[in-house]
């Protein structure tokens, strides 16, 4: 699967979110080529302020792989990971993201932060952002479109 097909299942997911009054943002985690998880967020679903999209995938992914340790993983996301999602990326020392939409207020996967490639840090994450980003962008505008 390349990065515009998983971006694609990725968009899927973000779609759902908006069933439970979430910002709609998707994920999936491929290992292999293959799709092993794939969530939205859930923070109003669960009341879980921790429930983003790419901390879910990981949890998700982890128990598929059978270990926190992700390294072959890739984590296709619509929108660009916050300073925790960066975070979990690199606690769960994941090979690559690619995302959608730059986020120009948490963005920390280059836009406002890079923690995916801080020397500083023992590991660095290979980052591709604008992949269907316009889709990405839609979806956002047109939730909170709907929401004013």
């Amino acid at each position: 699967m390349n990065d515009h097909e998983a971006m694609g299942a990725a968009l899927n997911e973000a779609a759902r979110a908006v069933l439970h009054r979430d910002v709609p943002i998707g994920a999936v985690c491929l290992i292999g080529g293959e799709v092993v998880a794939r969530r939205h967020n859930e923070r109003e679903l669960r009341q879980d302020p921790t429930a983003h999209a790419e901390m879910l995938v990981l949890a998700d992914a982890a128990a598929t792989a059978g270990s926190w340790r992700l390294t072959d993983a890739t984590v296709v996301v619509t929108l660009e990971p916050c300073p925790m999602c960066a975070g979990g990326l690199f606690a769960a020392r994941v090979r690559s993201v690619v995302f959608g939409a730059t986020d120009p207020k948490a963005g920390s996967c280059g836009t406002l932060y890079n923690l995916c490639a801080d020397p500083r840090l023992n590991h660095e994450i290979e980052v591709t952002g604008g992949i269907r980003a316009e889709e990405s962008a839609a979806l956002l505008r047109d939730f909170f479109a709907g929401r004013r």
